[in-house]
């Protein structure tokens, strides 16, 4: 019988790889492959022989270099139910545990609803039917290992699950996947250890991976996008910032190792966090620092004598000059390759990793910049050495038109900006590396009444732990020896020490003051306050802001079009303008390097790291950039009554007895009632009995009615315990009787409830929960920032209303029972407002989840509450408010941060394309690429800003800083485009106000000598100058110049380069007496000292207006 196998397959990415596979399982004898897709990651076999072992199957994928695990195992393909074999687990549990086996039976349908000749809907798929079990074996119990052999070996365990029945999910109708549990009794199985890599029922998990070699966001995308294209991978998150990657995957078809080859085909390197190491970060971010240092120093080191070498344009005194000028070009030449191929390898494997996914990045920018200097520099030498023969300048010039430094210099500042970005962006997740630094490093654990230091991580649950005075407590538990106070500030930043007895709860890395205690550790690992919060910090750093997909849509397309724009530069300056070859081309190569989105990349993730850690330190947890991005944008909040603006620990007050009841008698009947309810309000009434020493009756037919209140029996009289409500609409007794005596204790802000039976009320109990210290201030300061606030509660309206004027709350929402608060947000919400709805999160859970943003206050352990977007980890109003100013406060810094780093490039790209040439502002490639360095720089720096936040206080520094870092950087950009151009004359080769007609003029009559003229523009009109050698002589003055008649003249101990003036300029300097005639030295002309060698003869063209120069002459305006 042909007998049918699924295979899930992944890493294949086209034709080949199917072929490769398809050999592989091939020369397995009976294997017939039917069909493997590689877009979908699936195979399908049929196997001809019965004893084919499906581990030969997934070895033969492996062989081929891929991973695979088997989907399912049935006859038929399309339409058929797969039966799969039972799937075994096991874990170990501890000694005094029972032993179990929990079985689960999955039913999956995949494929597609067709129809037929008929038009009758029919399903057309595979249906499987995953069965897994899983065995619970309490520790030591050694007689059970051969009891499962014996099981197998007289029962089929499959037949076990054919008493599972399949449901639903109510509450999910799409659901196509029902999934039910049976528990089978100890004993009814027996079991064998052994350990099984089996599918799960939930196999969903994630990981976090570090990253390494990313420059800009666009490496971040790049890693994204190769993630998700693992089968297998539900979620990938890239946080450029933190270097960062939280992956969701399938465990049953992706492994760790899948991952991060990955992120290796993508370019770059990835390995695992491991959680148990609180200095990985560290240690990774010393590396790359390390390895980024000494790439700048090496880099810096051969750069530097190209430097000196520029230094001899402006400098005629220099040492050395004179001899190493011919030498520059071979020199430049052997400096500069070291520099372009080994320290900026790494850009060049950039941009090859970014090719391969059809795209650009910051490497592909750099790549391409720092290669067109380079080889434009090489073919000229090349070339001057055809047309010489010699690489050393001839008769001690330089060779002309050679870069090497730009590609050098441009290499080094890009290194040197990272290096500088990365020490910056290192100091963003500072909040995370104080919270690592505050858990402990060994526990001190008793055990047979003897004392041991042992390592953090070898604490087990259940073991017995001391802590002596001014010790740290090392992991969280439940004290069950002595008393003490510990100072839990580090994690809740409540400042004042908690007092500590036997049967609290105490939590890992607080500090212990006086006392001395002994505790049993219940959550370690992974599993403590601490890890947890660093989790939840960790990933809301990892998160994206809904802000961020702006960000990510303009870096998406920002390299395309910014090499459109160098591109387009240079077919302007080089086709349409006339400028030379060398001048387009290094427009180009400015515009290349300075429009990078790296300052794009790092706006948001290093804001929300920064935003998040601050938040913190102040015990408020935010989950992740939309929460934060949410709370920025409340108008309203909505406060829940009880435990959230009062104590929640409300007191008996009034005990009033009608009829035939005392006082005692209606307390004691009320607190029998009462002691089965979980109401807060109930545990008030128990304790106050069980104080006042009150008699309690047992009680039948016990009944809790949501919103109501409760009844039951009692001496087989039936009773009933609660509200308004209760008593008329559920009994069905009139309460005019009692209320005025109700009214006149709710009007006091207490909760009044009512005692009776079918027939009377007989009395009534009356409860009050203090409001908090902080609440009044809080809502005060909520008003005070434009924000409404509401009370919701079940209480009824005057108690509320009561409640309400003690904290300065205007909006009451009262009598909502558990169930309607959601709804109740929903009509604020459908008013146009933006609603915070601020709970315990657990009773309001489905309000919290309503709003556009939930707040849950927590206790200092409740750290990762499922509800509520924030988390306040101690139970004070203010830090509401806190979270608020806060992400607004956050929020604004990555509005400013997008901002800067469209800003920069919106004045950075014109100046590097020369387009404000006219203004004397020409920006060199190499300069382009500090410049953009430092414009990642600020905006990492304007996130760090955010250190000096402070709740209840305005923070200046970062109001006022980023103003002054806009105008110091504009003044930058501005400074940098100055100084680059009077560097050399290449900075000066075209002009922006060059008339197109003019131009094409001047081409005409010099059509052949084009990269020989060099404009400059001033007031007055245009300034050319026309460089001479033998080969270039107009032929309108072969009779009157020669090259030799260029040669420097010493006058006086001083240097003069002679130039020779075309008639008409010649008249305009005489009108503006700069020179009378010829003989004549012009100090400073553009820089230089000339003598005004002769006035050419007229022409009537173009040459009239020039000044004829040679090589030693350097434009400098």
């Amino acid at each position: 019988m042909i007998k049918n196998v699924n295979l899930t397959i992944s890493g294949m990415h086209c034709d080949s790889c199917e072929t490769l596979i398809k050999e592989e399982l091939s020369e397995i004898s009976g294997v017939k492959v039917e069909r493997i897709d590689h877009k979908t990651g699936k195979a399908l076999l049929h196997l001809e022989k019965e004893n084919i072992q499906l581990d030969e199957l997934i070895n033969a994928v492996k062989r081929a270099g891929y991973q695979a695990v088997i989907e399912a195992n049935g006859n038929g393909y399309g339409k058929s139910t797969h039966e799969s074999e039972v799937l075994f687990q096991q874990e170990i549990t501890a000694s005094n545990k029972p032993f179990k086996i929990t079985i689960e039976s999955e039913v999956v349908a995949e494929g597609r609803i067709s129809q037929d000749a008929g038009g009758k809907p029919y399903f057309d798929g595979i249906v499987k039917n995953n069965k897994n079990a899983k065995l619970s074996i309490p520790q030591g119990q050694v007689g059970s290992k051969n009891f499962l052999q014996e099981l197998i070996s007289s029962i089929d365990i499959v037949k076990l699950f054919d008493r599972v029945e399949f449901s639903t999910n109510r509450n999910d109708s799409d659901d196509v996947t029902p999934n039910t549990t049976s528990e089978i009794p100890q004993n009814s199985l027996p079991i064998k250890e052994e350990k099984t890599n089996t599918l799960t029922a939930n196999s969903q998990q994630r990981i976090n991976l570090s990253l390494s070699g990313m420059h800009c966001s666009s490496c971040a995308a790049l890693i994204e996008k190769s993630l998700k294209k693992v089968t297998g991978v539900s979620k990938a998150n890239v946080n450029f910032a933190a270097e960062k990657a939280l992956v969701f995957y399938d465990g049953n078809i992706v492994t760790v190792d899948s991952l991060i080859n990955a992120v290796k085909k993508a370019g770059y390197l990835a390995s695992e966090v491991k959680n148990n190491d609180p200095e990985f970060d560290r240690k990774k971010r010393e590396k790359e620092i390390k390895g980024l240092s000494e790439a700048f120093i090496n880099s810096l080191i051969l750069s530097f004598p190209m430097l000196y070498f520029m230094l001899f344009d402006f400098i005629s005194w220099i040492p050395g000059k004179v001899m190493l000028t011919p030498f520059i070009g071979i020199i430049s030449l052997l400096l500069s390759t070291p520099v372009q191929f080994i320290i900026g390898l790494r850009f060049y494997k950039g941009m090859w990793s970014a090719l391969r996914m059809k795209t650009f990045n910051m490497d592909s920018l750099i790549a391409i910049g720092t290669s067109t200097a380079y080889f434009y520099s090489l073919i000229n030498l090349v070339y001057y050495f055809l047309k010489t023969g010699s690489l050393i300048g001839i008769n001690g010039a330089k060779i002309p038109e050679l870069y090497f430094e730009t590609a050098a210099f441009l290499i080094t500042f890009v290194i040197l900006g990272k290096w500088l970005e990365i020490r910056a962006k290192g100091r963003t997740s500072d909040a995370i590396k104080k919270l690592m630094g505050l858990a402990a490093k060994t526990a001190r654990v008793v055990k047979d009444g003897q004392t041991m230091d042992i390592p953090i991580n070898e604490v087990k649950a259940g073991d017995i732990i001391l802590v002596r005075p001014g010790e740290k407590v090392p992991i969280d538990g439940k004290i069950i020896k002595g008393s003490s106070s510990v100072d839990e500030s580090m994690l809740t930043g409540e400042s004042i020490p908690v007092e500590k007895h036997e049967g609290d709860t105490v939590v890992g890395a607080t500090m212990n003051k006086m006392g001395s205690f002994e505790f049993v550790a219940t959550r370690v690992g992974s599993e403590t306050t601490l890890a947890q919060i660093i989790r939840l910090i960790e990933e809301a750093q990892g998160s994206k802001a809904p802000i961020q997909a702006f960000a990510d849509k303009i870096s998406a397309w920002f390299v395309p079009i910014v090499i459109g724009i160098a591109l387009l530069t240079f077919i302007i300056w080089y086709f349409v303008l006339g400028a030379t070859l060398a001048f387009a081309l290094m427009a180009f190569t400015s515009v290349i390097v300075i429009a990078c989105p790296c300052a794009l990349g790092l706006a948001t993730p290093t804001a929300l790291m920064v935003g998040t850690g601050k938040g913190a330190e102040y015990g408020v947890l935010i989950k992740g950039g939309e929460p934060l991005e949410s709370a920025c944008k409340v108008n309203t909040v909505v406060f829940d009554k009880t435990g959230t603006l009062t104590n929640g620990k409300p007191v008996v007050t009034d005990i009033v007895g009608i009829g035939s009841l005392n006082d005692n008698s209606v307390l004691s009947l009320s607190a029998s009632l009462e002691k089965s309810s979980e109401h807060p309000l109930a545990e008030a009434i128990y304790n106050y009995a069980k104080e006042e020493l009150a008699t309690l009756k047992d009680t039948q037919n016990f009944k809790a009615i949501a919103g109501h209140g409760v009844t039951a029996e009692i001496d087989s009289q039936k009773y009933y315990f609660g509200n308004r409500k209760l008593i008329s609409e559920v009994v069905g007794l009139p309460i005019d009787i009692v209320d005025r005596k109700l009214g006149r204790l709710e009007e006091q802000g207490k909760t009044a409830m009512i005692l009776s039976n079918d027939k009377e009320i007989l009395g009534i109990v009356a409860v009050a929960d203090t409001v908090k210290e902080t609440s009044k201030e809080a809502v005060a300061k909520l008003k005070k920032r434009g924000i409404e606030v509401y009370m919701i509660t079940g209480d009824n309206r005057r108690t509320a209303e009561a409640i309400a004027r003690e904290v300065g709350i205007d909006n009451v929402l009262a009598e909502v029972l558990p169930e309607d608060k959601a709804s109740e947000v929903k009509k604020i919400q459908g008013m146009g407002k933006r609603v915070a709805m601020v709970g315990d999160g657990i009773n309001d859970a489905p309000a919290l989840a309503q709003a556009d943003i939930g707040v849950a206050m927590g206790n200092g352990t409740d750290v990762a509450m499922e509800a509520g977007g924030i988390v306040i980890m101690k139970n004070d109003l203010r830090d509401v408010v806190t979270a608020f100013d806060l992400s607004k406060e956050t929020m604004g810094k990555i509005k400013q941060n997008m901002f800067f780093a469209l800003f920069y490039n919106v004045i950075g790209i014109p100046i590097a394309a020369r387009a404000l040439i006219s203004l004397g502002l020409v920006l060199k490639p190499e300069l382009a690429g500090l410049a953009m360095a430092f414009s990642s720089i600020s905006v990492v720096s304007n996130s760090l800003l955010l250190r000096y936040f402070r709740p209840g206080r305005r923070n200046y520094i970062s109001m006022f800083a980023p103003i002054a870092m806009m105008l110091f950087f504009t003044f930058f950009f501005f400074e940098f485009g100055r100084f680059s151009s009077s560097m050399v004359a290449e900075g000066k080769e075209m002009k922006e106000s060059s008339k197109p007609s003019s131009i094409r003029t001047l081409n005409n009559d010099l059509s052949i000598y084009k990269d020989d003229i060099k404009v400059i523009s001033e007031a007055e009109g245009d300034k050319v100058f026309y460089y001479i050698s033998d080969s270039n002589i107009p032929t309108q003055y072969k009779n009157v110049l020669r090259e030799d008649g260029f040669n420097s003249i010493y006058i006086s101990g001083k240097t003069y380069i002679p130039v020779y003036i075309g008639s008409d300029e010649a008249e305009m300097m005489k009108e503006k007496k700069i020179f009378k005639d010829p003989g004549d030295r012009i100090s400073n002309f553009f820089g230089n000292d000339v003598i005004v060698a002769d006035i050419l003869p007229k022409t009537d063209s173009t040459l009239d207006k020039f000044h004829f120069v040679n090589s030693s002459f350097k434009l400098i305006n």
